[in-house]
């Protein structure tokens, strides 16, 4: 296995297939007793054993089928439920009338349950009420008219099944939430190892080289500078807080299976934090969230080149020495970039008198790239206190944009 790639297995629902497997066994040989003490009462008991006969042979050898989720195909749960509601529309053919009447066992008895069963661990608790309102249905239809004690097992059979599904419903989103969490956990871990390492080598050197480039002087200066700029950079980036991307939890017959691996474009969206991050300088703050933030591949880049293009902005007209700050937020329904310097600010008037001489910066880098996304940029300057670009993405519009481009 990669060394990258981490993997790790668990499964909160595993011990409900087993115990769903041996209650089917167990109910089966339950209703085949219940057949042997009253085989002289049965009006046709030949019918009865032929049934019987199938339900044993489908029993055992469908065990294999009710090991996993994965097994448990849906055409197997149909004929499973078939077996089942024709041994109830059976019993008034192979039984006695006065049995029926009396509220006598159907042929699969309580074996019936064990069948609803397998759709509400399957599929949930919608899934569970349909197989019981089948069962529901053809327990009426054998009994002629609904008994209290029929109406009572269809009740509890409809109530116990629908529970169960949405008890393993609750479970499977549990599980899903943790396989993140642990998932995130191992990136951190990882991702502060890789920042000690870095600590103890390569900052340290570009550390070194803008302390040695100052006292020298001249050229040495200059590729001093340079390092310092480096060094922060580099240092922003291991100590932001990014997590690596890594494909969503994939739910297996052994159970959740989560992967940490390297980001993909494919694979689903990206972090804007990482997109972001190598913007940051010796004059450029980044600050962001300490937990990613998803984009869609395509949207988080555009994004990023709308920031990029407000930076350039700032290096073009507040000049080489001014400051810049990048802020991130994440907000329930959008995502919020702010890009603030401390230039001279924009004149009134500026920015339509350069969309009119033709530079269309603003206009297209930055607010076109932003409209495209459904989103807005909002630029507000005051002369002599800067700019503030205040990028604005609605989460619905960049999904929407970014299945839009991958098609």
């Amino acid at each position: 296995m990669p060394g990258r790639e981490r993997v790790m297995r668990m499964s909160v629902e595993q011990p409900l297939w087993r115990a769903l497997a041996a209650y089917r066994v167990l109910t089966m040989l339950y209703a085949i007793g219940l057949f042997a003490t009253a085989y002289d009462r049965f009006a046709r008991p030949w019918l009865a054993l032929a049934y019987y006969g199938v339900l044993s042979v489908w029993t055992l050898a469908a065990l294999p089928k009710v090991s996993n989720a994965a097994s448990c195909t849906r055409r197997f749960l149909a004929a499973d439920l078939t077996i089942a509601l024709v041994g109830i529309l059976l019993t008034p053919v192979a039984d006695a009338h006065e049995r029926v009447a009396d509220g006598g066992p159907t042929l699969p008895s309580i074996w019936t349950a064990g069948s609803v069963l397998a759709f509400a661990v399957k599929g949930g608790w919608r899934w569970a009420g349909f197989a019981s309102t089948a069962v529901a249905a053809a327990n009426l239809i054998e009994r002629g008219s609904p008994a209290r004690d029929t109406v009572h097992n269809v009740i509890l059979v409809w109530v116990a099944s629908i529970a169960i599904g949405y008890v393993v419903e609750v479970a499977r989103a549990s599980e899903r939430t943790l396989a993140r969490a642990l998932e995130i956990e191992a990136a951190t871990r990882e991702r502060e190892r890789l920042a000690r390492d870095i600590h103890d080598s390569v900052l340290q050197v570009l550390a070194m080289v803008q302390r040695r480039g100052a006292v020298l002087g001249g050229e040495a200066a200059e590729l001093g500078r340079l390092a310092g700029e480096q060094e922060v950079a580099l240092r922003t980036l291991v100590s932001g807080g990014l997590v690596p991307l890594s494909r969503a939890p994939q739910d297996t017959a052994e159970g959740t299976v989560v992967e940490a691996a390297e980001p993909d474009d494919s694979a689903g969206p990206v972090d804007l934090r990482a997109l972001l991050a190598p913007y940051a300088g010796a004059r450029v703050s980044l600050a962001e969230p300490g937990a990613p933030v998803p984009l869609p591949p395509a949207a988080a880049r555009e994004l990023a080149a709308a920031v990029g293009a407000a930076l350039d902005n700032v290096r073009r007209h507040a000049g080489e020495d001014a400051r810049a700050w990048i802020l991130v937020e994440d907000e329930p329904g959008e995502i919020v970039v702010t890009v603030r310097d401390d230039g001279p600010g924009i004149p009134e008037g500026r920015l339509a008198q350069a969309e009119g001489e033709g530079r269309l910066g603003v206009a297209l880098s930055i607010r076109g790239r932003l409209r495209d996304l459904g989103g807005s940029a909002e630029l507000i300057s005051v002369p002599g206190q800067g700019t503030e670009v205040e990028l604005k993405v609605p989460k619905d519009a960049a999904q929407a944009w970014g299945k839009a481009e991958k098609r």
